[in-house]
């Protein structure tokens, strides 16, 4: 009988995904509830689309520049502690050593199958600081370019949901039908969106486009009840 091939399906694109959902969950919340709001003061769409474009172009900087400095805060962290391990196996090589042991008991090895193994580890330091790094402090090394990637990413992503609520009202003169048609349009983006990040990220898909959809819907909700109260 033949063997059947074993394959692993793993999703490697976990950071990108995270940053997409940052920029797209915000991008189509944010500019939904605004432009509800304003539309229950204003008379015209045009202050509605002006006001809508203002704060993606903002929202987006803002965004993108924060996940710039997140990631690249994990990659300076990361440089540190590694500098920080350098040190202590160049002047601590006993405690050092112990603590690669102690992770190899974690996993049930007894002393006589660690010995072998720690010295070997021992024999190339930048070996062993990789060892250290991943074991020890859970630290996988950082993407050069995570930062950058990250910063347009999450930018990109807050444009391309906040388009989708403000795009009823360029191409719809009429206010009250324009908020309809962006509030229909945008939980049905919601729901989308919140469906595939369930189905990227194993989280029950249907659960997680119907929990989208109350989030960014309340958000609406919220800003517009609030804008008629003020008005």
């Amino acid at each position: 009988m033949p063997a059947t091939q074993h394959t692993e399906k793993h999703f490697t694109a976990s950071e990108i995904v995270r940053d997409i959902v940052i920029g797209m969950s915000d991008g189509l919340t944010v500019p939904f509830a605004l432009a509800a709001g304003l539309s229950g003061t204003l008379s015209s769409t045009n202050v509605v689309v002006t006001a809508g474009m203002a704060e993606i172009a903002a929202g987006s900087i803002a965004m993108g520049l924060g996940g710039y400095l997140a990631a690249k805060t994990d990659f300076e962290h990361y440089l540190t502690e590694r500098k920080r391990e350098l040190r202590e196996i160049r002047e601590t090589p006993i405690q050092e050593s112990e603590e690669v042991a102690q992770v190899f008991r974690r996993y049930g090895l007894n002393d006589q199958l660690i010995a072998p193994l720690v010295a070997a580890i021992r024999a190339e330091p930048t070996q062993w600081t990789d060892f250290m790094m991943r074991f020890e402090l859970g630290l996988e090394p950082p993407n050069p370019i995570r930062a950058r990637q990250s910063a347009f990413t999450i930018a990109a992503s807050y444009i391309a949901g906040g388009l989708i609520p403000l795009s009823p009202y360029i191409f719809i003169s009429d206010l009250t039908i324009a908020l309809k048609v962006s509030t229909i349009t945008t939980l049905v983006a919601l729901f989308a969106f919140g469906y595939v990040k369930g189905h990227f990220t194993g989280v029950n898909s249907l659960h997680s486009g119907q929990q989208t959809v109350l989030v960014g819907g309340l958000a609406a909700a919220v800003a517009f009840g609030i804008a008629r109260i003020i008005g």
